[in-house]
């Protein structure tokens, strides 16, 4: 029996009932005031469907407790850890699986680990796994500090001349030293837990906008500028890269990234991760990934054109010694190409989903709010045979409610997510959707 299978409480037959009680999640959403506002509840048609609820309150918010540190990494177009956790608290149990099959820096699965979950992760790009991996076995500061201390930060094999516009020279050469080490100690098949540690920590500090990184001002740590807009930047504000001590920055880091991480939580994320699974690949092909085995779903598709990941990452995909200009990250600009995808990896969640698991389906407005994906992702939710179970708006300023998808975005500064929950049904949990309508709002629905 494995560390995670011992986490799993004894099971009643009444707490299963609950689990599999469709209506209790809309149930608490229709009745949440936690932060002070009431629900507002709308219903959306579904050609072929019938309605579905939705729903638009502050159901998370900066008014919660911090966090966990070890999510203080960067990375484009990722969400709050408070958006995972909302759901992983109230429909899946200890020991569950846990999925997002577009984990990008591992909110997810980092969230899931730490309430007991099994995390399983995919993403095409091989950056994910770097930011990822390491925050679920996390080493001691002690050992960062200590093993900081043996590395080699003179000796180097390579210099990138064109990177002088973000580095000192002397900061570049210790960049170029550590890069060395890791790669060496990655190509032997030496290389531990706590050189994976340094390696995110110093793949997250390479370029930012403050003294905590290892280059000049420049775009925050997620967006990598190219060469040639970096000169700008130096020109404009007249600046030249300062010096900066690579150790050092890491460990002080590491240091918050570990603050608050205590035994308990570290035997937590151990007897969590022990058998979990992290997949560099394509999200619509994961045969690693049992069937009928998951019991939730939480992720955030890449949107239409909104993220270049390429070019965000060129800085980062060099000091990995990863390649990613022939990787096939989707870059999708026609909404029907973006629907066809979409299907072809909501099929495959279907898959792996077990009987009565959820889907947790993150998404946004874009191009200026032209385009609101909710109206694609629950038709192909079905074509993928999944059911769309209602639609929760998470939104902190209420402007104007327009229609039906609730909250348009009027103000600057507004922190809104979109999230479509999807179940995969098992036959005897199949209801009418008149039935949820009777008995989430407790009303009649108008023909």
């Amino acid at each position: 029996m494995s560390a995670v299978q011992e986490l799993r409480p004894p099971i009643s037959a009444q707490f299963f009932f609950e689990l599999a009680d469709a209506h209790a999640l809309e149930r608490e959403l229709a009745d949440f005031a936690e932060f002070g506002k009431q629900t507002k509840k709308e219903l959306l048609l579904l050609d072929g469907f019938g309605k579905v609820p939705v729903f638009i309150n502050e159901f998370w918010t900066a008014k919660q407790r911090q966090a966990s540190s070890l999510h203080e990494v960067s990375y484009r177009a990722c969400f709050k850890p408070q958006l995972p956790r909302f759901f992983i608290e109230r429909l899946t149990r200890p020991g569950d699986i846990v999925y997002d099959p577009f984990m990008g820096r591992g909110t997810t699965l980092v969230e899931a680990a730490l309430l007991g979950r099994m995390p399983f992760g995919c993403d095409i790009n091989p950056l994910s796994k770097v930011f990822v991996r390491p925050r679920l076995n996390p080493p001691s500061l002690a050992e960062v500090e200590a093993r900081l201390k043996k590395i080699n930060f003179v000796t180097t094999d390579e210099w990138p001349e064109k990177l002088l516009v973000f580095f000192h020279s002397e900061t570049l050469r210790e960049i170029c030293a550590l890069k060395k080490y890791l790669l060496h100690r990655k190509e032997k098949d030496t290389l531990d837990h706590v050189d994976s540690w340094i390696w995110m920590v110093a793949t997250n500090r390479l370029t930012g906008h403050s003294a905590g990184f290892f280059s000049v001002y420049t775009l925050p740590p997620n967006q990598a500028v190219s060469v040639e807009s970096q000169i700008k930047i130096n020109q404009r504000l007249g600046q030249i890269p300062p010096r900066r001590h690579v150790a050092e920055l890491i460990l002080r880091k590491s240091k918050q990234l570990l603050a608050g991480l205590d035994e308990p939580h570290r035997h937590q994320l151990s007897a969590s991760t022990e058998d979990s699974l992290i997949i560099t690949g394509s999200a619509d092909d994961t045969l690693e990934v049992p069937s009928n085995s998951v019991a939730l779903v939480v992720t955030s598709p890449p949107f239409l054109d909104v993220v270049d990941y390429e070019q965000d990452n060129w800085l980062r995909a060099w000091f990995c010694g990863i390649d990613i200009s022939n990787l096939a990250i989707w870059q999708i600009k026609d909404l029907s190409d973006w629907e066809t995808r979409m299907t072809d990896v909501l099929s495959e969640v279907h898959r792996v989903l077990e009987p009565g698991g959820w889907v947790a389906f993150e998404v946004g407005e874009v191009r200026n709010g032209k385009i609101k994906l909710e109206s694609s992702v629950l038709k192909i939710g079905r074509e993928a045979g999944l059911c769309p179970k209602l639609v929760l708006i998470n939104d902190q300023i209420f402007t104007k409610t327009s229609n039906c998808w609730g909250v348009e975005n009027l103000k600057k500064g507004t922190n809104t997510n979109r999230i479509i929950l999807f179940q995969k049904e098992a036959e005897a949990q199949a209801v009418t959707t008149d039935a949820i309508i009777k008995k989430v709002f407790n009303a009649v629905p108008v023909p």
